[in-house]
């Protein structure tokens, strides 16, 4: 009798298994299934420069200035910040979030980086009252062994009058 309950449990733990799979698979945007969500991350990662718009000019990237010690906010919603990183010397910031707890189609939809430090502390003569801020953009899927990492870049920063 015993091996039959225990036959039936196992049973269970199956189903519910299985029955699991294609939420976390839907959780996720179809990319990975609940493995992904495991053996997941989603990363966001681009370079800030010194300009009035965030980007490369006109002159090329070796000679636009980068945006050192810049603060970026990821924010969603109503302007939660959730997540804040600061770009390096290089003007490099990355930020890194467990796809369990964020779901990629809300990521792409209700959030977006902003740059919370003022254009004029990389360059005085850009205003002190200009801010930068970017929605997020998918660039793909990037397999690190059994690691799977949703890519996400700034779809291009704008000012804003802060």
């Amino acid at each position: 009798m015993a091996s039959f309950k225990t036959l039936v449990f196992v049973s269970l733990l199956v189903i519910a298994a299985l029955a699991v799979v294609p939420i976390a698979k839907a959780q996720l945007g179809g990319l990975g299934g609940l493995t992904a969500g495991l053996l997941g991350l989603i990363r966001i990662q681009g370079t800030l420069f010194c300009t009035a718009n965030g980007r490369v000019s006109n002159a090329g990237a070796s000679l636009t200035p980068v945006f050192p010690n810049a603060t970026v906010q990821l924010q969603c919603g109503s302007g939660n910040v959730v997540s804040t990183a600061t770009t390096n010397t290089s003007g490099l910031f990355s930020i890194v979030l467990d796809p369990l707890q964020f779901l990629l189609s809300s990521l792409l939809s209700n959030c977006k980086l902003v740059v919370s430090t003022p254009l004029s502390s990389c360059n005085s003569s850009l205003s002190g009252t200009t801010i930068l801020q970017s929605t997020l953009q998918l660039i793909g899927t990037t397999l690190a062994g059994l690691l799977s990492i949703i890519n996400l870049i700034p779809a291009g920063f704008s000012p804003i009058i802060n």
